[in-house]
């Protein structure tokens, strides 16, 4: 089915053909429909599916015969990342039409945000916190808005926004369009979902998450401590033309990169300690093929889709099978293809069973010929748990020690000081000469009585 059997407005369907999209993925036939028809939509899409181009094509489509300089619709997603690759998304659909959007998240300055809402850009997207922030001026009242889209809604979960979320509804009209996209359908968001919408049309609700087909996935049995060498190993053979690596901590992935970037490999991180500035230069670098590697955390794992990317390398197995599939649907997205590449160290094989169950296969072991799985590594990534408590404890210790003896040498002060520096007695003074006749102690007469110099 071609995207032109939706009827969809002939600039965006112009777009699409520029974009090199042919026919919608299945997630997009199935909720543009209902959603042009001005239905509630609740979907359940995985990650890499194209479900952004399935709630920004029927939002985009309603508004472009609109009156300009009212916000019409509202986009709401977890990340700073996925926001502004939403806004990218939308930029690219709509460059034949007059739309306007802005992004708005946390870490960048306030300004510009506070511009797009006085002057009434047609689409916000925007994260749960900074659109708070915004709701306390009286500048950010969006009276005139039709559509709401929440993204991602299980992600919103994880993070601890389902309180934020409630309270932006307090800010919204109620009478809207509502599109609510999730990748999984737990308990709270259910109960979110049916506060949310009105007789919603239902897409792959009862849908299974898995990787995307088009995915080669395969594990790389390795001890923990030469992870960052059989990664170097894979690169310099060739057998990655780039990637994007997710590490357990923030810790990790800067001590990989640097790994990588002392042998040789042009490589940045991205996690939730850079700033934004550093965090938009890393993946626009990535992007732009300025780095071959890119380094990050979970935060990476929604809202970063890079045209083409070949590789994603999980360096610590996710503990949660559902990381795994948002982690590896990097890669081949909207039916593409793709690798995905797990390091497993015997301590992490029981997380990995857990991901082998919830995807219903077992993954191929793959050992790589020449690598010296015996070799001493050259540095640890990362200093062990039980080290890095033992080292706490020692180094409170030793300040409470410090603290004793500083609280021990205040109180032999308190007790000896007086003793010490009790004020001296005043000198006697001398009995005072006769008037005309005494002499002052230097030898001179003086005119009246004797004083002391």
């Amino acid at each position: 089915m071609p995207f032109s059997s939706l009827r969809l407005h002939p600039n965006l369907l112009k777009a699409l053909k520029e974009l090199g999209f042919a026919r919608p993925t299945p997630i997009q036939a199935d909720a543009i429909p209902p959603a042009l028809a001005g239905r509630d939509v609740l979907a359940s899409a995985v990650t890499g599916s194209g479900k952004t181009a399935a709630f920004l094509l029927p939002i985009l489509n309603k508004l472009i015969d609109q009156p300009r300089g009212t916000t019409r619709a509202l986009v709401i997603t977890p990340t700073r990342e996925l926001a502004a690759q939403i806004l990218e998304d939308l930029n690219e659909l709509a460059v034949h039409t007059p739309l306007s959007a802005a992004a708005v998240y946390g870490g960048v300055s306030i300004g510009p945000q506070e511009h797009a809402f006085r002057r009434g850009v047609d689409v916000i997207i925007g994260t749960p916190g900074r659109l708070l922030d915004h709701f306390r001026s009286p500048y950010a009242k969006l009276g005139g808005l039709e559509h709401l889209v929440l993204d991602e809604a299980d992600r919103m979960l994880d993070m601890g926004f389902l309180p934020d979320i409630r309270r932006i509804l307090r800010h919204i009209p109620a009478r809207r369009q509502t599109l609510f996209f999730s990748a999984t359908m737990p308990g709270p968001i259910a109960i979110l979902a049916r506060e949310m919408l009105r007789d919603p049309a239902t897409v792959n609700i009862s849908r299974v998450a898995a990787p995307p087909v088009g995915i080669t996935q395969a594990v790389y049995p390795v001890a923990q401590e030469l992870k960052s060498a059989l990664l170097l190993a894979l690169l310099e053979r060739g057998d990655m033309r780039d990637a994007l690596v997710f590490t357990r901590t923030k810790h990790r992935a800067n001590r990989l990169a640097e790994h990588l970037v002392r042998h040789g490999i042009n490589a940045e991180r991205i996690h939730g300690n850079r700033s934004q500035g550093q965090r938009t230069e890393a993946l626009a670098g990535f992007k732009a093929g300025k780095y071959r590697v890119l380094v990050a955390t979970d935060i990476a794992a929604r809202g970063i889709d890079v045209v083409e990317l070949g590789h994603v390398v999980n360096f610590d197995v996710p503990l949660v099978p559902d990381d795994y599939i948002h982690r590896v649907g990097r890669t081949a997205r909207a039916e593409a293809t793709g690798d995905a590449f797990t390091f497993v160290s015997p301590q992490e094989q029981g997380d990995l069973a857990q991901i082998e169950k919830a995807i219903g296969k077992r993954l191929p072991r793959i050992t790589v010929p020449d690598f010296d799985y015996s070799a001493r590594p050259e540095a640890r990534l990362e200093v062990p748990l039980a080290e890095r408590i033992a080292a706490i404890r020692s180094r409170k210790a030793e300040e409470r020690a410090r603290a004793k003896i500083k609280a021990e040498r205040q109180a032999g002060h308190a007790t000896t000081g007086p003793a010490r520096h009790a004020p001296k007695p005043e000198p006697k003074r001398a009995a005072a000469a006769p008037t005309g006749h005494g002499l002052r102690r230097d030898g001179r007469r003086a005119g009246g009585r004797t004083r002391y110099r």
